[in-house]
């Protein structure tokens, strides 16, 4: 499978949603396969809240392939023998694209706080600038899960004629409150951590230690994206054998998961990128900028297919379905599967079994 690899500079303003300007602006981005001469094999892959362009294969010296390296390849779900794969690191990432710890131009500081907030609609706007560049102007498809199945519906809203099909998975139409709750207990973690210091911390600070506000805020994270059968079934009741049963922070097999896990985490993603996309995520309507969400829903004319989880604690099957209900009503061109799962939020990333036939037959 031929992979690249690249940054794309923009001197060109980015207007925000806000009203503020973002000037200049860089983009990381992973392809995938080879483009057709008509360019009409091309599908953008857009990736969740801590995901990052890199979707598939695998960087020497790395022990993990791409977060959806199940779905993406020769002969998988998505086929790049067949198609041209993209994905690109939203704006406010750490993983290459312009953030709040990237300068601020013509300074060689960065913006830490002063950096804009960023919406989805900003994140899709940057990203048609980039296909723009490289002389994409329309789309076999569009696929994400997450905040990446927000940005696909977005696209659909917003540029109806971008793309032939859109494939919105564990997402919604507008984030409720018991997400930004969950989402809360992360940003506060974050901020009233004295190391944190108001966002005022050296680049790569907690490459060694980690950040322990971030650590803490996710494992709150980290609980909202599984749900209790999959931790029945992965953690039980069982104990850590090294551990008294009778000490104080003695452990749970599932504490120390937790633990392990949110610790590499805060190590490796940077905290003010977590707080601006948690910010993104809560801020998500796809009425916004509309009179309601059903003119917003009339919009889109790509054929859409919606995919929710059962087990989805963080963006409850109900939500999607509302979406499939509003096209139904509409006669626009749609299908919605409800995958039966226990897994949680996480089962576009982990159940791939259960839903790569309904990708292949939408990309036919």
């Amino acid at each position: 499978m031929q992979t690249e690899t690249n940054i794309a500079k923009f001197t060109t303003p980015l207007y925000l949603e806000s009203g503020r300007i973002l000037e200049p602006f860089e983009l990381a981005y992973e392809t995938y396969g080879e483009i057709s001469e008509t360019k009409d094999n091309v599908v953008l892959v857009c990736h969740a809240l801590t995901g990052s362009h890199h979707v598939a294969g695998q960087y020497e010296g790395d022990r993990k392939p791409g977060w959806w390296d199940e779905v993406i390849g020769e002969g998988k779900a998505i086929d790049t023998t067949e198609h041209f794969v993209i994905c690109i690191n939203v704006l406010g990432s750490c993983y290459g694209s312009t953030g709040p710890m990237s300068d601020a131009y013509p300074s060689e500081a960065p913006y830490r706080l002063k950096f804009p907030v960023v919406t989805v609609k900003d994140m899709i706007r940057a990203q048609k600038h980039l296909l723009s560049a490289l002389g994409i102007h329309h789309l076999k498809a569009i696929v994400g899960g997450s905040l990446g199945g927000m940005q696909a519906l977005q696209f659909a809203v917003d540029y109806p004629n971008f793309a032939d099909r859109i494939i919105a998975m564990a997402a919604t139409y507008a984030t409720r409150p018991w997400t930004i709750a969950f989402n809360k207990v992360a940003m506060e973690a974050i901020r009233r951590d004295p190391r944190f210091e108001n966002g005022n911390y050296a680049r790569g600070a907690f490459v060694e230690e980690g950040l322990d506000g971030l650590a803490i805020g996710r494992i709150a994270g980290h609980i909202s994206y599984l749900s209790p059968d999959s931790m029945d079934r992965k953690f039980g009741r069982n104990y850590v054998g090294t551990d008294g049963l009778f000490e104080l922070f003695g452990r749970y097999e599932v504490e120390r998961y937790m633990e392990y896990n949110t610790n590499n985490f805060s190590r490796i993603f940077d905290p003010m990128s977590y707080l601006y996309l948690a910010k993104a995520v809560n801020t998500f309507n796809l009425s916004r900028g509309y009179d309601s969400l059903h003119e917003a829903i009339l919009r889109i004319k790509a054929q859409l297919h919606l995919i929710s989880f059962g087990g989805d604690c963080l963006f409850f099957p109900e939500e999607m379905a509302h979406i499939a209900q509003m096209m139904e009503r509409n006669a626009q061109a749609h299908q919605y599967h409800e995958i039966e799962s226990d897994y949680g939020h996480d089962a576009f990333l982990v159940e791939i079994e259960k839903f790569a036939h309904i990708l292949r037959e939408a990309l036919k």
